[in-house]
């Protein structure tokens, strides 16, 4: 049987939710918990499979934090999620394990919860591609080298003449250089920190 827990500000909607798994011979709910300390102790202390959390509310939101931070490997299926890309991919962010929407059904409850438990992710194909391109994005932006680590040797010297604010002739002057050459640089340094204003570069200090 799968032990679960549920979660939920709203009395009715929670005793609802527990009459209807209980139903369920696949379910065993070990509580069904409205206040956010005894949530937490209650996920601690009764080990349930999986965690039925209502996030209709900023307090659960605040509760599915909390659990993670204290019980990190338990997974937890949101509800009442709003049907919304960004919303859902929020959620995910956050710990969730699943989702039901607010549109959703008893049949797409009982599936989540069992997929859940299962280690698996209950979703459209739309939305699973929407959360791989976002693990991608993710991936990417760990992957890649600070702006800093992309300047040539060459940038690296135009970098603190730039936070002395010289002009392209000055610089060109300093490092016996062309003017045109100078300016070359500049626009490189400034392309490569994402800059607009040569004044900005010293803010950044990539040194």
């Amino acid at each position: 049987m799968i032990r679960v827990l549920i979660i939920a500000g709203i009395r009715l909607y929670r005793e609802g939710l527990e009459l209807m798994l209980s139903k369920k011979r696949v379910f065993d709910v070990v509580g069904a918990i409205a206040d956010h300390d005894q949530a937490i102790r209650s996920a601690m202390s009764l080990h349930p499979d999986v965690v039925l959390l209502d996030l209709a509310t900023d307090e659960t939101k605040d509760i599915l934090r909390d659990l993670k931070a204290v019980v990190p490997d338990m997974p937890i299926v949101g509800l009442a999620v709003p049907q919304h890309e960004q919303e859902v991919v929020s959620c995910m962010e956050a710990g969730l394990a699943g989702y039901v929407s607010r549109d959703g059904s008893l049949e797409d409850l009982v599936t989540a919860v069992e997929r859940a438990a299962r280690g698996e992710l209950d979703c459209s194909p739309k939305m699973a591609g929407l959360l791989l391109r976002r693990l991608a994005a993710l991936s990417a932006a760990r992957a890649a080298p600070p702006p800093a680590a992309r300047l040539t040797n060459r940038e690296r010297e135009i970098v603190p003449l730039l936070e002395q604010n010289l002009s392209n002739k000055e610089i060109a002057t300093r490092l016996g250089i062309e003017v045109a050459t100078a300016k070359n640089h500049v626009h490189n340094v400034l392309e490569k920190l994402n800059v607009h204003r040569r004044s900005d570069v010293g803010r950044l200090n990539p040194s």
